[in-house]
């Protein structure tokens, strides 16, 4: 259960057929992202386990299962960066209880994320995907985000 964003994505990703377009692709989405406050920058929203500096800030609309949720989000490595605006439309417009439902490293699969990131990249987006996921579990629970 992918976002039609995500679809988009994936739509696109498809004509490429040099990894090296698709690589150039996720930079581009990366680009493409608005940029994320530096006051957002700071230890409560840093995303651990990436090799890169990594943010992820939620934003949370509603209680329980939904909830929506959404983030903002931002790198220091620029394909990381376009990771997280993959991610930013795989979730596109959620709940929280259907974010949970995802399975977020088979649709990278898709993309062939799987066989391109380093296993450094590879941890981190999972644990981007990690961080993604405690917001919405939290949200599910009625609790505070994470």
């Amino acid at each position: 259960m992918a976002s039609d964003r995500f679809e988009e994505i994936a739509g696109d990703m498809e004509f490429l057929d040099e990894w090296e377009d698709r690589y150039r692709y996720v930079i581009d989405l990366g680009r493409a992202m608005p940029d994320l406050d530096p006051a957002y920058q700071v230890a409560a929203t840093k995303v651990d386990g990436c090799a890169s500096q990594v943010w992820i800030v939620p934003r949370v609309d509603g209680v329980g299962r939904s909830t929506r949720i959404g983030f903002e989000g931002t790198s220091d490595a620029l394909i990381v960066r376009g990771l997280i605006a993959i991610l930013h439309g795989l979730y596109a417009g959620l709940t929280a209880d259907e974010i949970l439902k995802v399975d977020a490293m088979a649709e990278m699969r898709r993309l062939g994320l799987d066989q391109h990131l380093s296993a450094q990249r590879s941890n981190g987006l999972r644990a981007m995907i990690g961080r993604i996921q405690a917001i919405a579990k939290a949200a599910t629970e009625g609790a505070e985000h994470v």
